[in-house]
C-alpha cells in the first residue's frame, strides 16, 4: 500500500491562488495527494475565487481561508508549494517532513484595480495559469490527470 503524500499550498491571504491550487490537485489527483491550503495572513475566501472555479465546475463554496498556524508542527505536510512572492519570502524557514519545497510565482487577481469585469478576468486568468502549472507538474512525475 502507498502512502498519500500530503501538499500545502501557501499564499499570503488564502483568498485565491492557494484556494484554487488546492481544489485543482484535489480535482486531478486526490488519489496521490491529501491536499490543503493556508495563508501566512489569511483573509477570508474572496467571492470571485468561488465564483471563476464554478464556471468550470469545480465546487469550492466549503472551502476556508486558513493560517499556516493550522499545519505548522500539527500536520505532516512532505510537498511545501509557495504560490506567491510573498509567501516565499516570508515562509517558514524550518518546517518538520518536508522533502520538497517548491515556489510558483502567480500574480495576485485580488490585488487587481479596476471594473468588476476586469477583475473577474484576472482572477480567470490566474486560474487558468494554475490549472495550467497543475497539469505540466502533475505530468511531470508520471501521474494521470482524472478528468
Amino acid at each position: 500500500m502507498t502512502s498519500i503524500t500530503r501538499v500545502l499550498f501557501l499564499c499570503t491571504g488564502n483568498s485565491a491562488r492557494s484556494q484554487i491550487a488546492e481544489a485543482f490537485l484535489r480535482h486531478y489527483a486526490s488519489d496521490h495527494f491529501e491536499v490543503y491550503s493556508a495563508g501566512l495572513d489569511p483573509k477570508g475566501m474572496n467571492p470571485l475565487t468561488v465564483k471563476v472555479m464554478s464556471e468550470i465546475g469545480i465546487d469550492i463554496s466549503g472551502q476556508k481561508s486558513k493560517s499556516v498556524t493550522e499545519y505548522l508542527g500539527k500536520q505532516l505536510i512532505q510537498i511545501l508549494i509557495t504560490v506567491c512572492d510573498q509567501a516565499e519570502k516570508n515562509c517558514p524557514t524550518t518546517w518538520p517532513g518536508i522533502n520538497q519545497k517548491l515556489h510558483w510565482s502567480f500574480e495576485d487577481p485580488a490585488a487587481i484595480e479596476g471594473s468588476d469585469e476586469e477583475k473577474l478576468q484576472k482572477f480567470r486568468d490566474v486560474r487558468d495559469q494554475l490549472d495550467q502549472k497543475i497539469k505540466s507538474w502533475l505530468n511531470a512525475q508520471g501521474i494521470e490527470i482524472k478528468k
